[in-house]
């Protein structure tokens, strides 16, 4: 995909530019039109028709990129010690800094924790400097939190970390199994074109292994709730299933596969009957699935964060690998084991090797013969030959004292990592703290002793892997914002600081990726998958041009053609793959009759990683615009709370942190589970670090976090007054901050915060009166059980302050229309103070961000007989722009067929 040639008049002409979306794995191609050259103005976003990942398709997240770009949110400038600086000062501060420790500590002492956001060549050369400079591998990554335990999962079985499917394979396949997925919300375009292959196909069955009952299983044809942490007893039980029925493929297994009879001894154990206890299921239903991958003859297995995000979770990609190993059901067009990843670029950053278990191109780091061609390659004076400290243990270090450099990257630990007390008390001890990002306000950067001010998507100019090895240019569109700079320019800024000026001279992205591309094929002759060096050579002008690649390629991939492992062979010793013998384990963080439910923690729909991109756009807060406790009726009733209350959490990680969450009750949950998103963090409100409850348990092997299995209790709020405060940002931050309980949910025209307290309506009012702005009019209205406070200047509305008793939900799209009113009527100020929106306003939650169409609007269009998604979508054009909200349409389709029938069912009775 090539960019449009500019005109002769680059002022006034437009152009269309083409880059990749910067969120999750998919990799989809984005289009965007340029005008004028000095500040130069960005519109009319849409998805590139070309790509191969998307073919036009984008996500409501991706749909509204452009209004995530505003400076005001933006870091622009250095800083040291919370001052500003300029940019050789601050280099300088670091590099100084470095030096001594090195001088003193040696180079374990130092640390980088980057980002699955960062591009490959920023990846790069981080990675180059701290293996092959300092001397250490201790750069590690939050991707380590997201796919690590995949990365293991494919060396012990492969040989090699390769994914070896493709987004065609979704296509066409027979059954597709979305394990630990809840691909409706995290990988919207894909779901999209599941749900087109479906219709292609009505016979293709999908099965859903997940406890809860997501989005994704309006297209299920079977729904498996297991209970949480069991996908090894399933995979184990279809194993010895596959044994019992027939479904080895013996001919491929002798030519292609070890380690089966090893695997099988334990498999054995595993009946039926046992998986379906406990797993907690139905046998029929176990059965069924059992039955369609052993007889149908396509079987893809589209695995993520439920089955990685775990403490066993690279013995649970194994248990999936060995079925579609022993089966036979790989290296074939629509069949294998597909892990999908999470971040634009944590592929990438597997390629560079920019985890600390990894070399660099797919090298192993205690191998002599990999230190050899890569000490050489780099002409690397120090290269570590051990490996580094991973994510949880870097951060474990620097809170033992031993870690004194830590210099992060494109993320945000204290709300991301589990454990935030840890986090907190490691960035606290540490002696140097570096922050490079976008954002200027986020939970780490309060820690921060260096700040560089790194440029952001629409700015960076560098490639991206996505999660079928398809390598995409993500282009720079305009100039970096402020002093920003990217980060391998002030990585190599830092390098050349510390005298390594040769090695880090680069000028531009595209010498970094030719020499990624040469080191994947140095002394590669067909041993590693991995060879990208046809791309070497590139020129400027080709890297600037370069359409999306897909690696293999053809030229030097020793089967000769693009299917990884076609002809049967794998990157292990003896050439075959490895089945592992897998012991299933439950997790660690364990209930107790002290923490008595399981917390699992996820993604929302509309939201990304700690928000501090989405959250810059109030659209995509309008889906949901706070987090939530997903809880079962029965545990509600257990605890006496109804939806909208608020629940506090605790766990025995986090004595002094208490999360406080407003309930949804839902039955699609299972009784004793709660789950909550983790995107909200401190910076959105008093009690929201969900992460703070989660213990930092973690794989041995890969090191990854265990983030959907916690332990913790739970009991209502204790809080006599609800409320929210809503107006100019410059009141509404104080007035919220002065209650026992504030969370942000900011509308698109102006600041709003739910707000709750200890105290009764009447006694917060002292407080409140304190802080209203002087220079305005206030009405209040009192009573026992409720108080509202309204300032206007000049009869515009400036502040509302709006307390009761009871749980206020009141419609931001109300409050909006009065804000923008340029002078509100009696009549307006009355509703305001009596709580009362106008009727026109109670048209329940949005569904369609794209369109603005609200639930009760969507249910009375059923009631009135759109009896599918697509009338709906022709009625009120719900779900036809980016199609992310067609799931909750078909679920509100079901939910209001049921009501009608009056039938109740489990989930899987229902669909099978």
């Amino acid at each position: 995909m090539t960019s449009l040639p500019p005109t002769a008049n680059p002022q006034s002409s437009k152009r269309l530019l083409q880059t990749t979306c910067p969120y999750c794995g998919v990799g989809c191609g984005v289009d965007v039109v340029r005008q004028g050259a000095a500040g130069p103005q960005l519109s009319d976003l849409q998805g590139s028709r070309e790509h191969p990942a998307n073919f036009g398709r984008l996500c409501i997240k991706g749909t509204h990129l452009l209004e995530t770009l505003g400076q005001d949110s933006r870091l622009l400038f250095p800083m040291v010690n919370g001052q500003r600086s300029d940019w050789q000062t601050a280099i300088q501060t670091v590099a100084d800094k470095m030096r001594s420790i090195l001088e003193t500590d040696g180079p374990e002492a130092i640390a980088i924790y980057g980002s699955g956001q960062l591009l490959t060549e920023d990846y790069y050369v981080a990675n180059k400097l701290m293996k092959g400079f300092i001397g250490s591998a201790n750069i590690d990554t939050n991707s380590r939190l997201c796919m690590s335990s995949a990365v293991v999962a494919h060396k012990r079985a492969f040989g090699e970390d390769i994914v070896p499917c493709d987004y065609e394979d979704l296509e066409h396949t027979d059954l597709l199994v979305l394990v630990g997925s809840n691909a409706a919300w995290t990988h919207p375009v894909l779901f999209q074109r599941i749900e087109r292959a479906k219709l292609q196909n009505p016979d293709m069955k999908v099965v859903v292994v997940d406890p809860r009952q997501t989005d994704s299983c309006t297209l299920a044809d079977l729904h498996l709730p297991l209970a949480p942490g069991t996908d090894a007893v399933l995979y184990c039980g279809l194993l010895n299933y596959l044994s019992q029925h027939d479904g080895l493929d013996n001919a491929y297994i002798e030519q292609s596969v070890s380690g089966l009879e090893e695997a099988m001894q334990i498999a054995s154990e595993w009946d039926l009957a046992r998986v379906a206890d406990v797993c907690k299921l139905p046998q029929s239903v176990v059965e069924t699935f059992f039955r369609w991958f052993t007889q149908l003859p396509r079987v893809i297995s589209f695995f993520s964060m439920g089955i990685n995000q775990s403490t066993t979770g690279v013995d649970k990609g194994n248990a999936i690998i060995n079925c579609h190993l022993a089966s036979g059901k790989i290296a074939k067009t629509g069949n294998g084991p597909f892990s999908i990843t999470g971040q634009p670029n944590a592929m990438g950053g597997r390629e560079v090797g920019g985890l600390s278990t990894m070399l660099a191109a797919h090298m192993d780091i205690d191998n002599t013969e990999h230190q050899r061609i890569v000490r050489d390659f780099w002409q690397a004076p120090n290269l570590a030959t051990k490996n580094g400290l991973k994510a949880v243990d870097t951060f474990q270090a620097a809170a033992d004292g031993k870690i004194k450099c830590l210099w992060i990257m494109a993320t945000n630990p204290v709300a991301s990592m589990p454990n935030r007390e840890l986090i907190e008390a490691a960035l606290s001890r540490c002696e140097m703290v570096i922050v490079s990002d976008t954002a200027a306000q986020t939970d780490t950067l309060k820690f921060a002793d260096v700040v560089f001010p790194a440029t952001g998507w629409s700015e960076k100019n560098g490639t991206v892997t996505n999660s079928e090895r398809r390598i995409s240019r993500q282009r720079g569109l305009v100039p970096p914002s402020g002093e920003a700079k990217h980060d391998w320019q002030i990585i190599s800024e830092v390098a050349c600081a510390l005298g390594f000026d040769e090695a880090f001279s680069y000028q531009h992205p595209a010498e970094i990726f030719r020499e990624h591309c040469a080191l994947t094929g140095t002394e590669n002759g067909g041993s590693r998958a991995l060879d990208l060096s046809p791309l070497q050579d590139l020129t400027e002008q080709q890297y600037d041009a370069m359409r999306p690649q897909q690696w293999p390629f053809s030229e030097v991939h020793r089967a000769g053609a693009d299917r990884l492992f076609a002809d049967g062979t794998f990157y292990t010793p003896t050439g075959k793959a490895r089945m592992i013998a897998v012991t299933p384990a439950l997790p660690t963080q364990a209930t107790s009759a002290d923490y008595p439910y399981v917390l699992n923690t996820g993604r929302v729909r509309d939201q990304w990683h700690t928000m501090t991109r989405t959250g810059n756009t109030a659209r995509l807060l309008k889906h949901m615009d706070r987090p939530w406790l997903s809880v079962n009726s029965a545990d509600a009733k257990t605890l006496g709370v109804e939806n909208g209350d608020l629940l506090a959490l605790n766990a025995a990680c986090a004595t002094d942190t208490t999360v406080i969450l407003p309930v949804t009750i839902d039955d699609k949950q299972r009784k004793g589970d709660m789950f909550a998103p983790f995107h909200w963090s401190a910076t959105w409100g008093s009690h929201c670090k969900v992460g703070a409850l989660l213990n930092g348990a973690n794989d041995p092997l890969s090191g990854q976090p265990e983030l959907k299995h916690g332990a913790v209790k739970a009991k209502k709020a204790d809080m006599a007054s609800y409320g929210l405060v809503y107006g100019n940002a410059e009141y509404v931050g104080p007035v919220r901050e002065s209650f026992s309980y504030w969370l942000a949910c900011p509308t698109e025209v102006a600041h709003s915060a739910s707000i709750a307290d200890v105290k009764a309506p009447q006694a917060v009012l002292d407080s409140v009166f304190a802080l209203l702005p002087k220079d305005t009019q206030w009405a209040t209205r009192q009573s026992a059980d409720a108080v509202s406070v309204v300032a206007t200047r000049d009869d515009k509305l400036v502040l509302a302050v709006l307390i009761s008793a009871n749980a206020l939900n009141l419609p931001s799209d109300w409050l909006d229309s009065l804000f923008t009113e340029t002078a509100l009527s009696a009549e307006q100020v009355s509703a305001l103070l009596n709580q009362q929106p106008d009727d026109a306003f109670l048209l329940g939650k949005l569904v369609c961000s794209c369109f603005g169409v609200r639930e009760n609007t969507i249910k009375q269009a059923i009631q009135d007989g759109c009896n599918s998604v697509e009338a709906l979508g022709k009625n009120l054009k719900c779900g036809t722009n980016c199609g992310s909200c067609k799931t909750e349409l078909a679920a509100l389709l079901t939910a209001e067929a049921e009501s009608s029938t009056d039938t109740e069912s489990t989930p899987y009775e229902r669909i099978i």
